[in-house]
């Protein structure tokens, strides 16, 4: 069994901050990615990667939240929060399916702009005068326009899972734990 700490403190309580962080900075970006092309040009490998990597901070977070349970005493609102932390794994995966198709999308759009490049005269004499102005086709626009609204609710939800598992974390260690008043040091 893994032994889940670094340097006497749980790696839990030290993991969980990038989840908090990186989900909805990652939902924040697919939102943008998939909206702005030249963004997702630029951005869409590191996208890809920081999703992956949140997605096994997420397992970590997971797995080390349940060794931590085993070791505090037994008390209903830590129960409650170790039951909703595994709620936050098929969110990070939905998160990391949409970076996968705004990849795909990305990777298309390169390959179709180095085609369209440096066309034979075979090919720029038979294009259509939208692919002569740079337009994009009406079937990129509405993959666009549906991956927008997968991120928006792919990215949503992520972010409200992950803000309700950390407030039933921070009750399960905060509440009732601290005094209204000063106390007068």
């Amino acid at each position: 069994m893994i032994d889940y700490q670094v340097a006497g403190l749980p790696l839990h309580v030290l993991v969980v901050h990038a989840v908090v962080v990186g989900v909805p900075l990652l939902a924040t970006t697919l939102v943008v990615l998939a909206a702005w092309p030249a963004a997702r040009r630029v951005l869409w490998l590191p996208t890809l990667i920081g999703g992956l990597v949140l997605l096994g901070v997420t397992f970590l977070a997971v797995e080390a939240g349940k060794w931590l349970e085993e070791r505090v005493p037994p008390a209903p609102l830590i129960e409650a929060h170790t039951a909703q932390g595994e709620d936050m794994i098929p969110w990070t995966i939905a998160l990391v399916v949409v970076a996968a198709l705004i990849a795909a999308l990305s990777i298309v759009e390169h390959r179709q702009r180095r085609a369209g490049s440096d066309p034979g005269p075979d090919v720029a004499a038979t294009r259509s005068p939208a692919a002569a102005e740079g337009r994009r086709s009406p079937a990129r626009v509405a993959i666009a326009v549906l991956l927008v609204v997968a991120a928006v609710g792919v990215g949503a939800g992520a972010t409200w899972t992950v803000i309700r598992i950390g407030e039933s974390g921070s009750r399960a260690v905060w509440e009732g734990s601290f005094s209204e008043e000063p106390l007068g040091r």
